[in-house]
């Protein structure tokens, strides 16, 4: 059987053509989809598809994003950043969130980045207003962050998912180009330098002549080379890998020493950093891009002769000042941009055209390519997403057909070679049933994906949601991957979430006890089952994303944990959320981010009586025995703001601020901002022609603030 790990969804229906069934149905796949790509490139260092296959991913969900902002989902791949941290090292909080960067692909892209910085920053909205920018080659390497105190390394830790991640200081201190105390006497007191680590297109030939000499595995390309060297559980062993370190950014610092990126870049050189070079200082002014655009364009026919490799540039905001109050929108900041290359091409042929069965049901056609080479590296699968995929298309088996990639693996129909076809040639048929328990399949009308809908009567689908509920963001459980997933649900020892945290209990019923399986033994089985002990307390969030319902990720989780606190509140309330005049419905929907759709998504796992029973017999009492597990509330962050933990709900034209520019604040200082006014709002802030959101809150008795009276609620 096929499983999730393998899937990549590739989405080429028109955007401009897409339903809003159809546009709902792609970006919960792109959120599923994306999560465990962004895990296996940032956290294993093993990725299964190409750069430009991912980016192609992440680009058609903000297009779809963008049409259909009303479908923006809270746990949408723009929301999320890198991946958990390996199990190898000692784990290390960031103080400042390591934060990816959203990518462009053509001018038009830029263009719009930058009518964004002017839609955001009301004093930018004149266009002859200019915008400095600072324009640097994109590494391909791995983020760094480097703690100095004092002017001497204190430590150095990984980006992980963002918020923590590996701490490689011994391994760090091996690498010259990061300098062990700070040259000069101007730099802050506690500064944490940031910037990636590399391998040079010099010393990664090197490398896999000499690992191939050795008849050890060679490396696919210099990136994973400086990934897989850094993340060495032996420091010697990383001292003997020829890496390289660029710096480009800093988090935490105890005071500002540059007012501009360019000015900070200088700084950067002055205390015994290399910087990645060469950056440009450009500006743009109306729809003059010229100095921008010409940069781009020079370093992509410099880009072989670089030395190093690089996959775009990096555009950024010069002014600091507007750094800071331009922020962050999810996982990325709102005043820098990747400007990515083109992907590479090559023509191979697809052998065969299979199906697969995912955790939700859906049917995904996956081509099975004759392995080519594309810049390097074998590829031979593509997964083509749905029947109308295949069709518009018209790929068939034995097709000559198109692929795309920029650096790794799985690659992009982009299409079929119709002078190669073969003369046989027949269209392919999509299979009327399911692969895995051979029930019949389902296509709504008005909706591009074929499903099973057998449920957890199909053995694929209870497979991967086992799978789900145990990988790294949720139960996490240690030994327990997706190999094991798939040995204990063949032998019908593992069916249900419920069946994990009794295989203790149930030890030897039926069959041999575990310890006498092949391959297993006394010491296996034994950390495994501790292994599984250790987790039986979880945070809500992880819980509530373990669950594996629809369009409900790791932000979405977090979201709901935040607003309910506790596992029994949620529960009640989605009870009471069944009537839709209730005012427990009109509070989930007026969620920041959360809309309808999700909304029944989430009512709809709560209406299904297997869920409930699974629910039940893992958190309540069974039989006068203690719950299998302990759920435990959400602590929410200490903020110390006036509006921490408030709901506020904006509406009318402001003056000081735009709209984007004040909710972004309102979340930075800990407030909920919702989309719709109820009882449990706190505040209602109103500007200049409000509508129905004033007289409703007038109706119900909220406090109304104006402009002037929010900005100096929140010290402004």
């Amino acid at each position: 059987m096929q499983t999730a790990k393998n899937q990549t969804a590739w989405f080429e229906i028109s955007v401009e053509t897409l339903t809003t069934t159809q546009a709902e149905a792609e970006l919960a796949e792109l959120a599923e989809t994306l999560h465990r790509h962004d895990e296996l490139y940032h956290g294993k260092d093993q990725p299964e598809i190409s750069d430009a296959d991912y980016d192609a991913l992440v680009r058609r969900n903000h297009a779809i994003e963008t049409r259909f902002p009303e479908l923006v989902r809270v746990d949408s791949p723009s929301r999320r950043v890198g991946a958990t941290p390996s199990s190898g090292f000692r784990k290390t909080k960031h103080s400042v969130p390591m934060l990816s960067l959203g990518n462009a692909f053509d001018q038009q892209d830029i263009r719009d980045f930058v009518d964004g910085l002017r839609n955001f920053m009301r004093e930018l909205n004149d266009p002859a207003m200019p915008i400095e920018l600072v324009a640097e080659p994109k590494i391909d390497g791995l983020s760094l962050s480097i703690r100095f105190e004092n002017g001497q390394l204190i430590s150095a830790a990984t980006r992980g998912n963002g918020t923590e991640g590996e701490d490689v200081t011994e391994n760090v201190r091996t690498i010259v180009d990061i300098p062990k105390t700070l040259l000069g006497e101007d730099w802050p007191n506690l500064i944490e330098i940031r910037g990636e680590v590399y391998m040079s297109d010099d010393d990664f030939l090197t490398l896999n002549a000499r690992q191939s000499s050795l008849g050890e595995n060679t490396f696919a390309n210099p990136r994973n080379a400086a990934a897989g060297s850094l993340r060495q559980l032996d420091p010697a062993m990383t001292a003997q890998r020829p890496l390289r370190f660029f710096a480009y950014a800093w988090g935490e610092v105890s005071e500002p020493f540059a007012k501009t990126q360019w000015e900070a870049r200088q700084k950067l050189l002055a205390w015994g950093f290399k910087l990645n070079q060469p950056a440009r200082h450009v500006s743009v002014t109306g729809g003059d891009f010229a100095e921008l655009f010409g940069y781009y364009d020079d370093i992509q026919n410099r880009r072989a002769g670089l030395g190093f490799s690089i996959d775009g540039i990096v555009i950024k905001v010069n002014r600091l000042d507007w750094q800071s109050r331009l922020g962050f929108v999810s996982r990325s900041p709102r005043w820098a941009i990747a400007w990515k290359f083109p992907p590479e091409q090559a023509v191979t042929e697809v052998c065969s055209i299979t199906v697969q069965v995912g955790r939700t049901g859906k049917i995904t056609p996956v081509a099975n390519l004759a392995p080519v080479s594309v810049g390097g590296v074998m590829v031979s699968r593509a997964t083509l997403h749905n029947q109308d995929e295949i069709e518009r298309k018209d790929i068939r088996e034995g097709d000559a057909v198109v692929i795309q990639r920029a650096g790794d693996v799985i690659p992009q129909v982009v299409g079929v070679v119709l002078e190669k076809r073969p003369v046989s040639s027949l269209p392919y048929q999509f299979p009327g049933t399911c692969p895995e328990c051979g029930e019949p399949l389902v296509r709504n009308e008005g909706k591009a994906d074929t499903f099973c809908v057998n449920g957890l009567n199909c053995p694929a689908q209870a497979m991967e949601r086992l799978i789900h509920f145990v990988s790294r963001d949720a139960f996490d459980i240690e030994g327990l991957g997706i190999k094991n997933i798939e040995l204990f649900f063949a032998n019908g020892l593992v069916r249900s979430p419920v069946d994990i945290f009794t295989l203790e209990a149930r030890d030897g019923e039926n069959q041999p006890r575990l310890r006498e399986w092949e391959g297993w033994g006394e010491l296996s089985a034994r950390k495994l089952f501790d292994a599984i002990e250790r987790q039986r307390t979880i945070p809500l969030d992880r819980f509530i994303f373990a669950l594996g319902i629809p369009q409900v990720g790791q932000s979405t989780a977090r979201l709901l944990a935040r607003h309910y606190l506790s596992l029994g509140h949620w529960r009640d309330c989605m009870e009471l959320a069944e009537n839709q005049t209730s005012e427990a419905y009109e509070e989930l929907v007026s969620i920041n981010g959360m809309g309808q759709n999700m909304a029944e998504d989430i009512l709809n796992f709560f209406r299904e009586t297997q869920n409930l029973e699974v629910l039940n017999q893992l958190t309540l009492p069974q039989n006068g025995k203690n719950p299998l597990l302990s759920v435990t509330d959400f602590t929410p962050a200490a903020l110390t703001s006036a509006i921490a933990g408030k709901t506020v709900v904006f509406t009318g034209t402001l003056e000081t601020l735009s709209r984007n520019e004040a909710k972004a604040r309102a979340e930075s200082l800990g407030a909920n901002v919702a989309g719709s006014v109820s009882k449990k709002t706190d505040y209602v802030i109103v500007g200049a022609d409000a509508g129905s959101k004033e007289k409703k809150a007038r109706d119900l008795g909220l406090k109304i603030l104006s402009e002037q009276e929010w900005l100096a609620l929140i010290g402004e």
